[in-house]
Formats: C-alpha cells, sequence, structure tokens
C-alpha cells in the first residue's frame, strides 16, 4: 500500500533513480535553496499582516490622518 496505488518499493526505487541523476550534494543545495524561499515567503507574509495592523487600528481609534493638499 502506498500513495494513489503506488507501494512503497516503487517510492523507494524512484528516490533511488534520482540521487543518482542529481546527487545528494546537488539535493542537499536545492532542499536549502526551497527551505530558504520559503522562510523568505512566510517573513514576507508577517510583515504585510504586521504592516496592516496600525493602519486597522488608527482608523478604530476614529484619529484621521491629517492630509496635505497643497502639493
Amino acid at each position: 500500500m502506498g500513495i494513489g496505488g503506488i507501494s512503497v518499493w516503487q517510492l523507494l526505487i524512484i528516490l533511488a533513480i534520482i540521487i543518482m541523476l542529481f546527487g545528494t550534494k546537488r539535493l542537499r543545495t536545492l532542499g536549502s535553496d526551497l527551505g530558504s524561499a520559503v522562510k523568505g515567503f512566510r517573513k514576507s507574509m508577517q510583515d504585510d499582516t504586521g504592516a496592516d495592523k496600525p493602519a486597522e487600528n488608527d482608523q478604530a481609534d476614529g484619529q484621521a490622518t491629517p492630509v496635505d493638499k497643497d502639493k
């Protein structure tokens, strides 16, 4: 039994072929690059949600931000 009709042995054979084709060093580099990309994406998502919160608090307090119309 496996995932979608693929047995564990078939998955192991596919994994072995991938390791032989790319090598462990390239796979390790690819994994670390992928991890860095995911970490950067999560950080940017947290920054976006964190930047929205002060604007919501200003509106909730009823304080208007002064707008300079002379420019």
